[in-house]
């Protein structure tokens, strides 16, 4: 998956607008223009389209983090490699969400997990059970949050 179309689809699930995006951009450390934000949400096929850099997602993640469960403790934080297994966890930490809730939210995106196989998921990659999150998993993690989000407002 794209940065650009992770940032679309958790915006949608999320119910976010643009203001809220920005907002979240901007606790995240990066400030952005309504134009800039446009230009990320355009589909890849649209004129005018700009791909989202890493460091833009990971600012939008840490923005929700903080704004969900307030600014992070002032610590050493290492910068840190965006790949799927980030952005599930990011996600997982900013909607505070247990297993059971992200088992759920799995199944209402049409895919089935076992607690084990969701669990390798979050373990640090040296780990020798470590598992990388497959673009699929995480876009059906992504339509079944949208899912049950949207049933919830």
């Amino acid at each position: 998956m794209t940065n650009n179309d992770i940032l679309r689809r958790l915006r949608y699930a999320l119910n976010l607008d643009n203001g809220g995006t920005l907002r979240l951009f901007g606790l995240g450390g990066h400030s952005l223009s309504h134009g800039d934000l446009d230009l990320l949400l355009k589909k890849d096929e649209e004129p005018g389209f700009v791909d989202c850099p890493d460091i833009l997602l990971l600012a939008f993640l840490d923005g929700l983090v903080a704004s969900r469960r307030g600014p992070r403790d002032q610590g050493t934080a290492e910068p840190e490699e965006l790949n799927n297994n980030l952005v599930l966890r990011k996600v997982r930490i900013a909607l505070e969400l247990k297993d059971a809730d992200m088992l759920r939210i799995l199944e209402a995106g049409g895919m089935k997990a076992s607690k084990s196989e969701l669990s390798a998921l979050f373990r640090n990659p040296s780990h020798r059970n470590y598992m990388p999150c497959r673009d699929q998993l995480l876009r059906r993690f992504l339509a079944g949050l949208a899912a049950i989000s949207r049933e919830e407002l």
